[in-house]
């Protein structure tokens, strides 16, 4: 052959892929699922920062059993079945929603990226699925509001101070909050070794140890030092303290944190909150048939992504359970292990309305920032219309227990 039509035939057969000058798209290019967001996440954030993001409780058990359970979960497909237009959508609480998914609140966002809620809350406005704001955001119920104009809930954390309790309540309606969740398995804050070890702070202090990590992850220590100091939004110039000066979380949740809240307390949230509540840190049935009969909207399966008690059952295993006991009676959300669309099929197929995310879209954040968050979205709006696809089911309302196999 000659070297001209070696050149043609060569030429024929290889296409060069055009280089992306931008460099957090190339890094996104690399991501096929959330594993690949962490393990970018954990490249370009500090050691501190990923692991309050990474970590969890004790010997994090809990957190290795959320993941674990639902990849034990086998799917019983079913084919020939029309399954040309894969609808995705659902209703949770009276709300429509393009996915079952929502989410879930994390505290101190912009430690992943300068933009925090701000980039996660208009990611999820532009995917249409709900987004909640944690009463310890980096943001304010206002500033979220102003960039989100879909549907947001507002998470409670209960102070010993109710008047400051009730301020929030106030606020995050004025602002247009149609759910307010209160996480209820905090009564202290759980040990997080991974954080005791660094001696952590919110925010983190400047020490020697963080100034040779902020020379090894450049971009983060530039986009940290060129954004307005970093501190609890919600409670900025308040007595409970605003986290404008480094706090150890543990001591400032023991501290601030209302540990006699009880079951006598739902009535005075529902004096003052008029729209749904969520209950978030459900983990046993007792407690979800307490939630039913106190009126409560939606239940949120939950053990804090493992970050609170160690060895707490995962969600995704008390699922059955809690749709035999309460099924029917009040919508039943999943928040704990959810790394794909599949998950989602597998917990609503067991009788969830919908699940929950937080670490997901922290990876995203630290790896791209809000179009990692855009990213990490559209991988599971497609993950889930392609799980449905191949186990043969055109809606939401065709997922039920038949399609989880035995394992």
């Amino acid at each position: 052959m000659k070297p001209v039509q070696m050149v043609e035939t060569f030429r024929s057969v290889v296409q060069f892929r055009r280089f992306e000058r931008d460099p957090v798209l190339r890094r996104l290019a690399r991501a096929a699922n959330v594993d690949d967001l962490r393990r970018i996440a954990k490249r370009r954030l500090p050691a501190g920062v990923f692991d309050y993001i990474d970590g969890a409780a004790e010997d994090e058990r809990a957190l290795d059993r959320n993941q674990a359970d639902f990849e034990k979960l086998l799917f019983n497909p079913r084919v020939l079945r029309d399954v040309s237009n894969v609808d995705t959508s659902t209703n949770i609480l009276g709300r429509s929603s393009p996915l079952p998914l929502v989410l879930a609140p994390t505290g101190f966002g912009r430690i992943a990226d300068s933009q925090g809620e701000l980039a996660v809350a208009r990611s999820a406005a532009k995917a249409g699925v709900t987004y909640s704001l944690s009463t310890m955001a980096t943001r304010s119920i206002e500033e979220v509001a102003a960039v989100n104009d879909g549907d947001k809930w507002f998470q409670v954390y209960v102070w010993k101070d109710k008047d400051r309790t009730e301020e929030l309540l106030e606020r995050a309606a004025a602002a247009g909050y149609s759910t307010i969740i209160i996480t209820v398995d905090v009564p202290q804050l759980g040990r997080r070794e991974r954080d005791v070890r660094r001696g952590f702070t919110l925010p983190p202090k400047i020490g020697l140890e963080t100034i040779i990590d902020g020379v090894l992850h450049p971009s983060w220590t530039w986009d940290f030092i060129n954004a307005e100091p970093i501190g609890f939004a919600n409670v900025s110039g308040s007595d409970v303290g605003d986290g404008s000066s480094p706090v150890s979380l543990m001591a400032y949740i023991n501290n601030q944190f209302d540990p006699a809240l009880s079951w006598d307390e739902i009535g005075w949230f529902k004096e003052r909150w008029k729209g749904p509540i969520v209950l978030k840190g459900i983990q046993c049935v007792d407690d979800a048939r307490l939630a039913v009969d106190n009126g409560i909207d939606a239940i949120a399966l939950s053990n804090h992504g493992g970050r609170q008690l160690d060895d707490s059952p995962s969600p995704i295993t008390l699922l059955p359970s809690v749709v035999e006991a309460v099924g029917g009676q009040t919508e039943i959300i999943v928040d704990g292990g959810v790394r794909r669309g599949s998950d989602i099929v597998k917990a609503v197929s067991l009788g969830a309305t919908a699940c929950m995310i937080g670490r997901p879209y922290m990876y995203a954040l630290g790896a791209g920032g809000e179009r990692g968050v855009d990213h990490l979205l559209e991988m599971f709006a497609d993950g889930m219309q392609r799980t449905m696809a191949l186990v043969g089911a055109q809606a939401i309302d065709d997922l039920d227990p038949e399609v989880i196999g035995s394992a």
